[in-house]
C-alpha cells in the first residue's frame, strides 16, 4: 500500500493512556489528530500535553460529538464500561460512512475484576456490541488490542509488533491497515471477520499477565507469512 497525504483522525478516549499513545504515534506519522473526550476542557489540555511530547504534531482538543463529526476515521478507546455510554450518547454525530476502529476490550476490571480476566459479551465480542450500537453505515473494524499503551506512549523507542485486524469487509480493513501502518513499525495481519475479534480481544488479557510477570511490554509477532499482506 503506497500512503496518501492523511485526513484528520479522531480519537475518542485519547486523554487514556492507550489513546494518548496513539495519538502521540499517529502525529509523529504526520497524521493531524482530533482528541476527543466528555469534557472538552479536557480534550483541550491532552492536546496540549501531546503537543509538548510532539512539538511538530497537529492536535486538537473537542468533546466528543465534534471529534467524531468532523472526522472521516474514529479510533474508539474507552474503557468498555465507558462503551455503551459513549456510543450511544454519538449516535446522531456520525458522518454516513465513517471508518470507526474500535480498540476496546471487555476486561473484567469494568465490573472491579482483575486486568487478566474477560467479561462475556452478547454480542460475542466489544468490536460486535460496537457495531449494533453505531448507526447504519458506520463502517467497524476492530485492531491494535495487541500493542499496549506503554508500548505506544514511549516514542523514543521502536516498534516491532503486528496488529491483529478483524472486519466483514476487507476494503475497510485495508483502508484501517493503510493508516495504522504509518506508524512505523506497526504490521497490520488480516485476522478474518469481526466475528475473530472476540479472539484477538482476549490476547489483551494474556498479555497483559504476560508483561506483569515479566515486567515487559511484549507484543504479538506473527511468522511464516508473505512479504505483502495487502495485495
Amino acid at each position: 500500500m503506497t500512503p496518501s497525504d492523511p485526513d484528520p483522525v479522531a480519537i475518542i478516549g485519547a486523554s487514556g493512556s492507550l489513546g494518548f499513545g496513539l495519538a502521540l504515534r499517529l502525529a509523529l506519522a504526520g497524521v493531524p489528530v482530533a482528541i476527543g473526550s466528555r469534557d472538552a476542557d479536557r480534550a483541550s489540555e491532552t492536546a496540549v500535553r501531546a503537543a509538548e511530547l510532539v512539538p511538530a504534531g497537529i492536535f486538537s482538543g473537542h468533546d466528543n460529538a465534534a471529534a467524531v463529526a468532523g472526522a472521516s476515521t474514529v479510533f474508539l478507546s474507552v474503557p468498555f464500561a465507558s462503551q455503551v455510554q459513549t456510543l450511544t450518547s454519538l449516535k446522531e454525530a456520525w458522518r454516513p460512512g465513517t471508518l470507526l476502529i474500535d480498540l476496546t476490550v471487555p476486561l473484567a476490571t469494568a465490573v472491579g475484576g482483575k486486568a487478566t480476566r474477560m467479561l462475556g459479551v452478547w454480542q460475542g465480542s466489544a468490536a460486535q456490541q460496537t457495531q449494533e450500537l453505531v448507526p447504519d453505515g458506520v463502517r467497524v473494524v476492530s485492531a491494535l488490542h495487541t500493542i499496549s499503551a506503554a508500548s505506544l506512549t514511549e516514542i523514543e523507542h521502536a516498534l516491532s509488533q503486528d496488529v491483529l485486524v478483524c472486519g466483514d469487509v476487507r476494503a475497510d480493513k485495508r483502508e484501517a491497515a493503510e493508516l495504522i501502518q504509518r506508524i512505523g513499525g506497526l504490521r497490520c495481519v488480516d485476522c478474518g471477520r469481526l466475528d475473530n475479534a472476540r479472539t484477538t480481544e482476549a490476547l489483551t488479557a494474556l498479555l497483559i499477565a504476560v508483561n506483569s510477570r515479566y515486567k515487559v511490554h511484549s507484543g504479538i509477532r506473527l511468522t511464516g507469512l508473505p512479504d505483502a499482506l495487502w495485495e
